[in-house]
């Protein structure tokens, strides 16, 4: 990411394999932006990093859940600078060096709207393909449905702190 914004929700949990090898990647970068490390350097710190090995793949295969009802982050941050809000509950299983074409995977549907972000498709599917790829599942509309009923409360009061916070319609 090539910016420290203060709009981005980004609520990710590990096992212990992903607490001990991914979630390191964050540690790093927060560590890095406290000290005051400009955006475009710790990019390129954090990808130089992952080119030479600094950063191990899990050491088994796990799970990282990201089952909030609400996602805001960088669309796809190689690309461009493009953030949107979404409601795509998720599961993550670290799938190093698996690909798409492994696993028959289709990455999902994408639509906008306004700042918001609709990813729909029943398939699974990779991302970040190499030693640090993961298998994304999305969850389906019921389990959606009840983890935005079960977090209501919360959403209402995101939306009130900032407006980009609202859940898509």
């Amino acid at each position: 990411m090539t910016d420290y914004r203060e709009d981005i929700l980004y609520p990710v949990s590990f096992d212990a394999a992903g607490a001990k090898e991914p979630m390191r990647v964050f540690f790093d970068a927060a560590q890095m932006q406290a000290q005051g490390t400009p955006p475009g350097e710790l990019k390129k710190i954090i990808k130089d990093r992952y080119k030479t090995g600094f950063y191990k793949a899990p050491e088994r295969a796990g799970v990282s859940y990201m089952l909030s009802p609400i996602l805001r982050t960088y669309v796809n941050p190689e690309d461009s600078d493009k953030v949107a809000t979404s409601n795509n509950p998720h599961v993550m299983y670290y799938a190093p060096n698996v690909s798409n074409e492994d696993i028959g995977g289709k990455p999902p549907r994408i639509s906008f709207a306004g700042y918001g972000m609709d990813v729909a498709g029943s398939y699974p599917f990779v991302i970040m393909p190499g030693p640090h790829g993961y298998m994304i599942q999305l969850l389906g509309p019921t389990e959606r449905a009840a983890i935005n009923k079960e977090y209501e409360e919360m959403l209402g009061s995101l939306c009130k702190i900032k407006e980009v916070w609202c859940l898509p319609k």
